[in-house]
């Protein structure tokens, strides 16, 4: 019997848990034919998350937990979730039900045709969430996809079916500095797109603030692109060529004319733009070396309190 691992973050969703794994189960016993393996991922929750884990890995066999000793960021849970999960399909979901377990058996139908190796879910609309959180969205899915080798789609979700052979893959790219959805991208396979319509979250709160996420957008584009340090390059050339003509009209305003540079305020207004741009550029490098500096500690991606489950990688 072919076994589904279904693997779900959990960050203090104490409120949104009954809900879900009510729903899940429901799914999973209208697919008798295949094994169900239920990983939770607790974050480092400070609610009651654990104990409801608890509770459900007791009543039901199916279900499972991993505890980390403190919150690593979904990055590292689902990364934990990957490595923990023995399914010969696995799929990545969130608690809040924003990701419609619903949908998992259309996923399975396309995945078990053969045509592809993945199954992921986009959302056709934003309805229900901010403007402007929706604007700088877009903006950024155009952004990274043509600056970077990253596939990623506008509205794509984590939540995705995966065969054994693509989740091997994911797990054997062990970087400390994680973009899952970029990630999904670069190794590649055949992915089908499913849309569906958004579905705003069930219970509790979001944990994901506008600068968190502008955080997690900036962390993409550098884990996935040196186009930032070209731009970078190419200040230093442009303003290299603008401060040459500059030298060369002033020389020549000065020989022919007989003007005097004037003022003060001009010199102190290119001061600080040629002092700005350095800062900036100074900035973007310092991206990419901090980055390099933590995959070089070799730190481990999570720490693991508690678990049920022995580790599949």
């Amino acid at each position: 019997m072919e076994q589904i691992s279904i693997i779900v973050p959990c960050y203090n969703e104490q409120e949104a848990l009954p809900y879900f794994s009510k729903e899940i189960i429901r799914i999973a016993d209208q697919l008798p034919a295949y094994e169900f393996q239920i990983v939770f991922v607790n974050d480092g929750s400070k609610d009651k998350t654990l104990e409801l884990l608890k509770s459900y890995e007791k009543s039901d066999p199916r279900i499972h937990y991993i505890s980390f000793s403190r919150n690593f960021g979904k990055e590292a849970a689902m990364y934990a979730g990957f490595r923990y999960a023995t399914g010969d399909y696995v799929a990545v979901m969130d608690a809040d039900m924003q990701d419609p377990p619903a949908l998992l058996p259309d996923m399975l139908q396309i995945i078990k045709s053969g045509e592809y190796d993945s199954v992921a879910t986009r959302r056709e609309n934003r309805d229900g969430e901010p403007p402007i959180r929706s604007f700088f969205a877009r903006k950024f899915y155009k952004i990274i996809n043509k600056i970077s080798d990253a596939d990623v789609v506008d509205g794509a979700r984590d939540f995705r079916l995966m065969n054994r052979k693509m989740v091997d893959a994911i797990c054997s790219m062990g970087e400390y500095n994680r973009f899952s959805k970029g990630i999904f991208g670069w190794v590649g396979f055949r992915t089908y797109w499913l849309p569906y319509k958004n579905v705003e979250r069930v219970a509790g709160e979001t944990k994901w603030s506008f600068w968190k996420l502008f955080k997690y957008a900036m962390d993409g584009i550098i884990n996935f692109s040196q186009v930032p340090l070209s731009i970078a390059s190419w200040f230093g050339v442009i303003m290299t060529g603008i401060s040459a003509i500059m030298f060369i009209l002033l020389v020549a305003k000065k020989l022919f004319i007989g003007d005097p540079v004037d003022g003060w305020t001009s010199l102190i207004c290119v001061i600080i733009l040629i002092g700005g741009i350095q800062l900036f550029c100074l900035g973007i490098m310092g991206q990419y070396i901090a980055k390099t500096y933590m995959e070089s500690k070799k730190r481990p991606h999570y720490i693991v309190a508690e678990t049920d489950l022995e580790p599949h990688w």
